[in-house]
C-alpha cells in the first residue's frame, strides 16, 4: 500500500539510496532535492515541499511539490504545482510505487492545498519509463518542450 506523507527528517536514513547513472541523468535523489531546498529556505524561498512515499509502511520514495516561480516555466497558472524530483528506491522499484504515487499525489494536494488546480512536471524526453507512468495516471503532453540539464524535455500537465 502506497502512503503519502510530508517529509521528516527522521525519514531520511531510508531515503538515502543512489540510483544508477541512467536514472541520475534525469532525477535527483532525496539528499540532493533536500539540499537544494535547504539553499532555497536561505534565501527566503519557502515554497517547495518534501513528501515521502511510503510503500507498506517503509520509506521507498521521493518526490518535492514545488509552488514557487519555477513553475511558471511550464504554464502561466498561477495556483499550479511543480511536481519534481521524483524517484523510487532501486530496491523497491519494479512493484508499480511512481505510478501509484502518482495518482495518490492527487488526493494529497487537494487534502492539502486546496488552492491548486494544475500539476506540471518537466521529463526528459530519453526517460521513456517515466513519461509513460505519467501518461498512464492522467497526465498531458501536448507538444510543449523545453531544454533541461540532461536534454530536452516534455512539459507535461494535469488538471486537479
Amino acid at each position: 500500500m502506497i502512503n503519502l506523507k510530508f517529509y521528516k527528517p527522521d525519514h531520511l536514513p531510508e531515503l538515502d539510496y543512489a540510483l544508477d547513472d541512467i536514472q541520475s541523468q534525469f532525477t535527483a535523489t532525496a539528499k540532493q532535492a533536500l539540499e537544494k531546498i535547504e539553499e532555497r529556505n536561505l534565501n527566503d524561498d519557502f515554497f517547495a515541499y518534501p513528501i515521502t512515499i511510503f510503500y507498506n509502511e517503509k520509506a521507498a520514495g521521493f518526490f518535492v511539490l514545488d509552488f514557487g516561480d519555477d513553475k511558471l516555466d511550464l504554464t502561466e497558472n498561477k495556483n499550479a504545482v511543480l511536481l519534481r524530483s521524483l524517484s523510487v528506491n532501486p530496491d523497491f522499484q519494479g512493484k508499480g510505487i511512481g505510478k501509484q504515487a502518482m495518482i495518490e499525489v492527487d488526493l494529497f494536494i487537494r487534502e492539502h492545498f486546496s488552492e491548486c488546480d494544475e500539476i506540471v512536471l518537466a521529463v526528459n524526453e530519453k526517460n521513456t519509463v517515466a513519461f509513460q507512468i505519467y501518461s498512464n495516471t492522467g497526465y498531458q503532453y501536448e507538444g510543449k518542450m523545453r531544454d533541461g540539464r540532461s536534454g530536452p524535455q516534455f512539459l507535461m500537465t494535469k488538471k486537479l
